[in-house]
């Protein structure tokens, strides 16, 4: 392919980039800002209450285990062979000796669950499949952005340069944007995560009731950090389209005209 056809097409890319990064600045921000605004007054994040984000965790108490009286004394009568075991090996070797080690600590052995498996929350799994989206679209319009910016500034001159430190200011907050948006998806990831390391918990420790109210502590918290990932997401949008306009001017010209004709 000839090197002019290159060229072309890679500046029309760039003016097509341009044009779309600009519209999305007048229209599409104002317009996301709104659609934000209307879903944090929806019932799924308006005044919702932490018991709708409750769920029954499926993972049953078992009943007790009854010991038998006579195992008390059954146990005393090995415990009593078991020393005299002891006192014989006490004359062989020490390397001979037999070595006797403390139980280790273990808790039910969970081979299946009698009521099937344990479900995710299913009000948070609703939530995250519409925050999702919200968060990559934010991540896109942030890397639009930060090339239509890269695009405009201008090469490396002694002098006038008020304009394009305004361009690499800008450019700066738009790539923490991007990132912080990055962070809200491992950020959902990890709530999978450690929620399922604390059901497989109470799945082995069913008595213990402070497992499942961890769960449910869980649960709740991830339902504020939901709401506030929308929260962040509108209020990040509201400050990129309050700076890039503010500062339009210089953005796209970062070196006045009449700084030249002065020479």
């Amino acid at each position: 392919m000839p090197s002019d056809t290159i060229a072309k097409q890679v500046q029309d890319y760039k003016d097509s980039l341009i044009k779309k990064a600009e519209k999305l600045i007048i229209e599409g921000f104002p317009e996301k800002i709104v659609e934000l605004n209307d879903l944090l007054s929806t019932p799924m994040f308006s005044e919702r209450n932490f018991t709708e984000v409750h769920q029954d965790l499926n993972i049953p108490i078992p009943d007790p285990i009854l010991v038998n009286s006579n195992n008390g004394s059954d146990d005393a009568a090995a415990a009593g062979d078991k020393a005299a075991d002891g006192a014989g090996d006490a004359d062989q070797p020490a390397a001979k000796r037999a070595r006797t080690e403390p139980p280790a600590v273990v808790g039910t052995k969970v081979m299946y669950l009698p009521t099937g498996s344990v479900p995710c929350n299913t009000p948070l799994c609703e939530m995250i499949k519409v925050v999702k989206p919200i968060i990559r679209k934010l991540v896109e319009d942030s890397n639009l952005l930060k090339m239509w910016i890269s695009f405009m500034i201008p090469k490396i001159e002694d002098g006038n340069n008020f304009g394009v430190s305004i361009q690499e200011d800008t450019l700066a907050e738009i790539q923490t944007v991007e990132s912080e948006a990055a962070a809200f998806f491992d950020q959902i990831s990890r709530y999978f995560l450690s929620r399922a390391k604390v059901v497989s918990k109470v799945a082995k420790y069913p008595h213990i009731d402070d497992y499942r109210r961890a769960v449910v502590e869980l649960d709740e918290k991830e339902y504020l950090s939901l709401w506030l990932v929308v929260c962040e997401v509108r209020n990040r949008y509201s400050s990129l389209h309050d700076i890039v306009i503010k500062n339009m001017e210089k953005l796209k010209k970062p070196r006045s005209s009449n700084a030249e004709s002065l020479y």
